[in-house]
């Protein structure tokens, strides 16, 4: 009953008018990140970052949801009518998406896209409501070596997902691991790997290097692209609404899309991405003609779509319980949880319960929102994809620089996000992922601290992270992830060259 009551707590929180504000800012500008191809939900929480530093925690933690959840709305719009993903989780919305907008249906490609969304993020957040207090109640269980092993567990598997390379994936984790170090040393007091400079005392901003590795390596991924030539845009054609008949093929493709990205956003690695390509598969199979996929599929839209959007509710639920991120994005939303003084994980319902269901419930707010404005406004929206990108990416650059030397004045933060910047194109250019980087970061400190902890008490036996059945069962999930990684290519090689020989 107390959880029934903490939810209508929330509710008055969230109706809070300056909060409604935060929700539509939120909202308005996610759909706004998500149109525009490229920038993706964790570029655009990068580059809000900055700004929501001097703001008040609940309604700025509520407006970077919002603008999380609202990119994923928005990146269906130029991956149907442009055939150019948004961001990651959008790709296979386009295999189908845009063949309908090729065919005279891309109001119904955006309709089912934004109805699918609404549905599956108006459900996900159900479930998130009923699964956050069980989730606090087993995290309450974790000490040390438990959460050490949770932390090792969430990085090897995010690096093991993430990508087509195993080695790439955790090369990337080790390399933010390094970073993460640099700074003094909490239980010596000694500086490491500053290289004699004042300002890394305090180790790398989270910040500087979010915005650097995202946002501006995302301006000089576009800006090649655009000097290789811009893609067509397809107008919208057709009713901005369903029929019967398109209806009932998208009414389960979306319940189905719901529960896989859900239940995917709460594991750690590949989040919304592999969401929708397992979304995508099952419709696939499901379907009598599977042949006709890529060709302007329905399903093939719903689905992913939905799936897409789950993912978010999914997402949010070991971050406010464990304190753990399942994604970069989320990563993000932990930084600026620790950048507003709060810290995520088991008692955050219990010292913060009017911040975190106010969270929760301004969703249900927010994907009203968002379905109410990305029908009727699609038109105003597509007008994004017209700005110069003369004018836009040094808009962007402008925006992450102002943000990021507000906070502290300092110069020498430019040259890091430079920095960043430059090294985040490079890993991207040889195909190296981000998001293993990033949640390496993030949980760099916690993952020494915790460990470190886990020693001092069993006086440096490490018997420590073997006596505890849930130390064991994170560890064992390591290697089973890791295992999997390197079993599933050569199993996937084995069967195609076998293929090929018959």
């Amino acid at each position: 009953m107390d959880t029934y009551l903490q939810i209508l707590h929330g509710f008055s929180v969230a109706f809070q008018p300056v909060n409604l504000f935060y929700v539509l800012i939120g909202c308005l500008l996610g759909t706004a990140v998500g149109i525009l191809p490229g920038l993706g939900p964790t570029a655009g929480i990068a580059l809000m970052l900055p700004v929501t530093f001097g703001l008040e925690p609940t309604g700025a933690l509520i407006m970077l949801c919002g603008l999380y959840y609202g990119a994923m709305y928005g990146g269906s719009t130029s991956s149907i009518l442009i055939n150019t993903p948004g961001e990651s989780s959008s790709v296979m919305t386009a295999l189908d998406g845009h063949q309908m907008a090729r065919q005279g249906r891309g109001g119904a490609a955006l309709a089912v896209s934004a109805i699918g969304s609404c549905i599956a993020g108006t459900i996900a957040v159900v479930l998130l409501s009923f699964f956050a207090v069980p989730f606090s109640a087993f995290a309450l269980r974790i000490g040390p070596a438990e959460f050490s092993m949770l932390l090792l567990f969430s990085l090897s598997a995010v690096a093991s997902l993430s990508g087509k390379s195993l080695a790439r994936g955790l090369f990337a984790m080790v390399l933010g691991l390094i970073i993460a170090t640099i700074g003094i040393d909490l239980q010596s007091g000694m500086p490491r790997f500053t290289g004699a400079i004042p300002e890394l005392q305090e180790g790398v901003p989270f910040l500087v290097a979010s915005v650097g590795l995202f946002a501006l390596s995302e301006v000089l991924i576009n800006f090649e692209r655009h000097l290789k030539g811009e893609a067509q845009i397809q107008p919208i054609r057709g009713s901005l609404w369903l029929t019967r008949e398109e209806w009932r093929r998208s009414r389960m493709p979306i319940l189905r899309g719901t529960l896989l990205g859900f239940a995917k956003g709460i594991l750690p690695g590949g989040g919304a991405t592999i969401a929708t390509v397992l979304s995508y598969s099952l419709e696939r199979s499901l379907s009598k003609t599977p042949e006709r996929f890529g060709q302007g599929m329905i399903e093939g839209v719903a689905g992913p779509e939905a799936a897409n959007n789950a993912a978010v509710g999914g997402h949010l639920v070991p971050l406010l319980t464990l304190g753990v991120p399942s994604s970069s994005s989320s990563a993000l939303l932990l930084g600026a949880f620790v950048m507003f003084g709060i810290q995520p994980g088991p008692l955050l319902m219990q010292t913060h319960p009017q911040l975190v269901w106010g969270l929760v419930d301004s969703m249900y707010l927010g994907n009203l929102m968002l379905l109410l404005l990305n029908l009727p406004l699609v038109f105003l929206f597509v007008r994004l994809l017209y700005i110069p990108t003369g004018m836009l990416l040094p808009g962007i650059v402008t925006v992450a620089s102002i943000g990021v030397y507000a906070i502290k004045s300092s110069v020498f933060d430019l040259y890091l996000i430079l920095g960043f910047g430059i090294l985040g194109y490079v890993l991207r250019k040889i195909d190296v992922p981000l998001a293993p980087m990033i949640l390496a970061l993030v949980l760099g400190s916690n993952l020494e601290q915790s460990f470190r902890q886990a020693l001092t008490i069993s006086a440096g036996d490490m018997h420590v992270f073997i006596a505890s059945p849930i130390a064991i069962g994170f560890l064992i999930l390591t290697l089973l992830s890791l295992g999997l990684s390197l079993v599933v290519p050569f199993w996937r090689a084995r069967r195609s060259a076998a293929g090929r020989q018959v």
